[in-house]
């Protein structure tokens, strides 16, 4: 399979302007919804600009949040003190085909602007999670929405799909992994606002509220062997999945691995959600500043 215009997404692409036009444009569209049409306050938002800006060499970095609205995605990074609009330290980020690479001129904004599109039911072997694992041995920080879609209920964070586990395994340096929830972009754009769709331009005078938790470590040799102990017993119909190297795992074990570390990361973004819904109810937070 080819993948969707690759080339358009090369840091060399027409010595890397159109990536950095986009990345600027983008970031002060984010940052104009988020510091001057609304309100946001971000609780540990050092923790993730110190992640951006200098962790050890070489080390990939995943984020992973919830999914409130199509513009969690960039206006959740438009907080002031936050280098959005360097595109030399832009995140990477899955999108889905069916909405951001409609036609040649989406695809071509999102690839310069560093997202890859992700099939949605398409598996964890499709092609493009490749993509994503080259970004991720070149030590780059990619973000992902492991809930799969948009959901604007407030309700606990669902049942989390497997593609992000996958990554977290298969990346040849094992990712920090940092959990982040947010509040607030369900009512800036919301699925239905005009005739069951959604409003032409952000909505203003909202409160947004992003809360980011602590880096998340996984013994993935430990799980590993964990995860081939808990396989052994079991007896699902298989997908058809590659032996994963050097460690042996079958599609068995893989379920109980991804199973295990999607778990984790989903019980750490339940415990910020709760966080958020205390904060975005407390007066003493300072509008539109980092909170310590």
């Amino acid at each position: 399979m080819t993948r969707t215009m690759e080339w358009a997404a090369r840091g060399d692409h027409m010595r890397g302007i159109p990536r950095k036009m986009v990345i600027m444009a983008v970031g002060a569209f984010a940052k104009a919804v988020a510091n001057f049409l609304n309100t946001t306050t971000v609780h540990n938002g050092d923790k993730l600009i110190n992640l951006v800006r200098s962790r050890p060499p070489g080390v990939p970095l995943i984020t992973v949040s919830n999914h409130m609205s199509t513009l969690d995605d960039p206006v959740m990074w438009g907080f002031k003190g936050f280098p959005i609009s360097d595109s030399n330290l832009a995140r990477w980020a899955l999108a889905a085909e069916d909405i951001c690479f409609k036609n040649p001129l989406l695809t071509y904004f999102f690839r310069t602007g560093k997202c890859i599109p992700i099939t949605r039911g398409g598996g964890i072997y499709q092609e493009h999670m490749n993509e994503a694992l080259e970004r991720l041995s070149d030590g780059e920080w990619l973000h992902t929405f492991p809930e799969g879609k948009v959901s604007q209920e407030d309700a606990p964070i669902r049942r989390l799909k497997w593609g992000t586990a996958s990554l977290i395994v298969r990346s040849p340096v094992t990712p920090i992994v940092l959990p982040i929830v947010h509040r607030g972009f369900e009512e800036v754009m919301p699925e239905s606002f005009l005739f069951g769709r959604r409003p032409p331009f952000p909505l203003c005078n909202k409160r947004i509220n992003i809360v980011i938790g602590e880096p998340m470590e996984f013994n993935l040799p430990k799980m590993t062997q964990m995860a081939i102990s808990m396989s052994r017993n079991l007896h699902n119909p298989t997908r058809g999945w590659p032996v994963l190297s050097p460690s042996g795992l079958d599609e068995a074990a893989q379920r109980c691995l991804y199973t295990s570390i999607s778990e984790q990361i989903h019980a750490s973004m339940e415990s910020l959600r709760s966080l958020s819904k205390k904060l975005s109810g407390a007066t003493s937070l300072n509008s539109g500043q980092v909170e310590e």
